[in-house]
């Protein structure tokens, strides 16, 4: 059985909404749909679905905690990342849950698709669950061009473990995926720990962990991955991020150059300007008004109606509201 699964709790609750609201636009309620729960914080969540019978969330208590010590073993290997995390205001693991889409690899699909939750679908995915069929991982980004936030680039061991032609084509997003049910069994994890243990460690980004931790599994096991950004031809491919700012907006679908986008991914934009704006708060960013189609697709009379003039998410403090911060005022 072929799905689509992602990861989520209440706290990304607005975003889980706009991309299942996403996957029902392209599949109505054929595709089946499995939320791996971040933490126990999914009350919200739950409601939300009962009335979706083609998603579920997963209950697998077995499998989340075999995930769970699989994560703590791996980072209890790495020589520098609790210090890391600590300086940088993280107490135990960093972001720690963020593997649990790891659980994907004992679910119930066959073959899936995982899809961030800042992510929404705009193209049926049909033609890249067919790739599955000769390939153990399809991805379909750009995050070749980008190292640094895949792998410790200065690590002096990295290119011994990873020769530079691999590191080229090889590495992704984790944000978006697809792949097959049991590649890892308990003999290949203890075989990665095994290898991470024994120095390899070094080469991960403990500030991005669910990603440098997927691309180190994929590539060390030797699996076969295939990037549709760089096997397409070039009059077909299209990008992906949220910060591609000529994408067109054709009926609530994105287009680059012509081409339909396969998803957008809101990276780097964080879930609390989400939840703000879905309370009302006029914050701008990129396709905003994407978002908040998906978001409200079955609830078009709840779309926020927003009263103040915008403000843009990044946009820099004035020196008055610095101060006011740093007196604690604002």
């Amino acid at each position: 059985m072929d799905g689509i699964c992602t990861l989520g709790n209440d706290y990304v609750f607005d975003q889980v909404v706009a991309l299942l609201n996403s996957i029902e636009v392209i599949y109505g309620q054929k595709m089946p749909v499995c939320i791996y729960p971040y933490d126990d914080n999914t009350d919200k969540l739950a409601a939300e679905i009962a009335s979706r019978p083609q998603v579920t969330l997963y209950n697998d208590s077995v499998s989340m905690e075999r995930w769970d010590s699989f994560a703590k073993a791996v980072w209890d290997t790495h020589p520098t990342a609790r210090q890391t995390w600590e300086k940088a205001g993280s107490k135990g693991y960093h972001r720690f849950g963020t593997h649990r889409r790891y659980c994907a690899f004992d679910g119930p699909f066959d073959r899936f698709i995982y899809m961030d939750a800042d992510t929404i679908l705009m193209s049926n995915l049909d033609s890249i669950f067919a790739q599955l069929d000769d390939n153990d991982c399809i991805i379909y980004d750009f995050q070749h061009k980008d190292l640094t936030h895949v792998y410790d680039v200065n690590s002096n061991k990295l290119r011994d473990v990873f020769p530079e032609e691999r590191l080229n084509k090889e590495i992704f997003c984790s944000g978006f995926y697809g792949s097959k049910k049991d590649l890892f069994s308990e003999e290949k994890r203890n075989e990665l720990i095994n290898y991470l243990d024994k120095g390899e460690a070094e080469i991960l980004y403990c500030m991005a962990p669910d990603q440098t931790i997927i691309n180190y599994m994929m590539m060390r096991s030797d699996f076969s991955i295939y990037n549709l950004a760089l096997n397409l031809p070039q009059e077909e491919k299209t990008g992906c991020c949220v910060t591609s700012s000529h994408f067109e907006n054709k009926d609530n679908i994105l287009y680059d150059k012509g081409n339909r986008l396969t998803y957008i991914h809101y990276i780097g934009i964080s879930s609390q300007i989400f939840k703000k704006v879905c309370q009302g708060e006029n914050i701008d960013f990129p396709y905003r008004d994407i978002f908040l189609y998906y978001r409200y697709h079955n609830q078009p009379e709840n779309l926020p109606k927003f009263t103040q003039k915008a403000v843009y998410y990044q946009q820099k403090p004035t020196v008055t509201q610095k101060i006011l911060k740093k007196l604690g005022l604002n």
